[in-house]
C-alpha cells in the first residue's frame, strides 16, 4: 500500500522541542489509499504531539486531498503524502501525477460529492497548488492551531 520515508532522523521527531520534521509515504492511486493516508498522518501528527481539534481536521482534509489524488489521477501512476511538523503547524503536501488543478466547488446540498476542496479552503490556516514538471500538480494546506488563538 505505502511506503514511508523518514526526511528527518526519528530521533528528533520524537523530541517535542525539534524545530521541523518531515515524512513523506508514498501511495498506489487505490481505493483504500486515502484511508491508509489519514491513520498514517494521524500516527504521525499525534507522535509529534498534535492532539484534538487539529489532529480530526488534519485527517479530514488530508482524506480530501488523497481522495481527490486518487480520483482525478491517473491509475498507474503514484501518490506522495508529505508531513511537515513545524512546532503546532502542520502542512501537508499530496503529489500526483495529474495536471489537473482541484477547484472549489459548492454543490448543491443532495449532491453526493464535490466538498472537498471547500472543506479544505475553510477549514485550513492556508492551502494552494503548485505545478510539478514534466506534469502533476501538489496540492497542500496548512493547519496552525496557533493561529486560531
Amino acid at each position: 500500500m505505502g511506503d514511508v520515508r523518514e526526511l528527518r532522523s526519528a530521533a528528533s521527531a520524537r523530541r517535542q522541542d525539534a524545530r521541523a520534521h518531515t515524512v513523506e509515504l508514498v501511495l498506489t492511486p487505490e481505493r483504500a489509499a486515502p484511508r491508509a493516508a489519514r491513520h498514517w498522518i494521524m500516527r504521525t501528527i499525534a507522535e509529534a504531539g498534535v492532539h484534538g481539534v487539529s489532529n480530526q481536521v488534519i485527517e479530514l482534509l488530508a482524506g480530501e486531498v488523497v481522495a481527490n489524488a486518487v480520483l482525478h489521477g491517473p491509475p498507474d501512476g503514484e501518490i506522495r503524502v508529505e508531513v511537515r511538523i513545524d512546532g503546532e503547524a502542520v502542512r501537508v503536501s499530496v503529489t500526483d501525477e495529474s495536471p489537473d488543478r482541484p477547484r472549489v466547488l459548492h454543490p448543491a446540498p443532495t449532491a453526493a460529492s464535490g466538498r472537498g476542496m471547500a472543506l479544505v479552503a475553510a477549514l485550513s490556516t492556508a492551502w494552494g497548488i503548485e505545478r510539478r514538471e514534466p506534469g502533476g500538480k501538489t496540492v497542500w494546506f496548512t493547519v496552525d492551531p496557533e493561529a486560531e488563538r
